[in-house]
């Protein structure tokens, strides 16, 4: 298991869009304005969570993704094995066995299995009830609807003022 900034954001993003998930599906901007993340980035890590079957995309207006599992289904190392590609391990050096690292191998595939069983442990539903007891929340929103229909706020009352120059100077 390899611990990496990508594996870090997709589990931040994806107890983002689990605190949401109430609300329909969560748009990329969203998150990448919420977290910090660069868009380009996001789309990278849920396209590999998407391929995995973590989470589906809607698309067009008020699109975006949700989770494809229950979140208590979802562990911590479902998301950082999507994100990370198999071709990411470590490779041994050519003169691995002459440098002593072969020696230490078992130390770091014992470490390894345990940091594995620990994230196989932590799912995605305790993380987001973790931050729930903090008292983050997620601002209710009456309409899901974003994008094209999102109903724009009420404008205010202007106050009688002339509007042209005619009537500027009946005033």
């Amino acid at each position: 298991m390899r611990l990496s900034t990508k594996s870090r954001f997709a589990v931040t993003a994806m107890i983002d869009m689990g605190l949401r998930q109430h609300q329909g599906p969560v748009s990329l901007a969203a998150i990448s304005q919420r977290q910090h993340i660069s868009i380009s980035y996001l789309e990278q890590i849920f396209s590999k969570m998407r391929q995995h079957g973590l989470v589906e995309s809607t698309r067009g207006p008020g699109g975006g993704y949700t989770l494809n599992r229950d979140a208590n289904h979802i562990s911590v190392a479902d998301i950082i094995y999507a994100v990370n590609s198999p071709d990411e391990k470590e490779q041994l050096p050519a003169d691995a066995e002459q440098n002593g690292y072969v020696s230490a191998e078992e130390l770091w595939s014992t470490l390894n299995q345990k940091m594995d069983d620990h994230m196989q442990s932590i799912s995605l539903h305790s993380l987001i009830a973790a931050q729930l007891s903090k008292g983050v929340s997620a601002p209710t929103n009456n309409s899901p609807k974003r994008g094209v229909f999102a109903q724009k706020p009420a404008a205010s009352p202007l106050p009688k003022v002339p509007n042209s120059v005619f009537a500027l100077g009946n005033a």
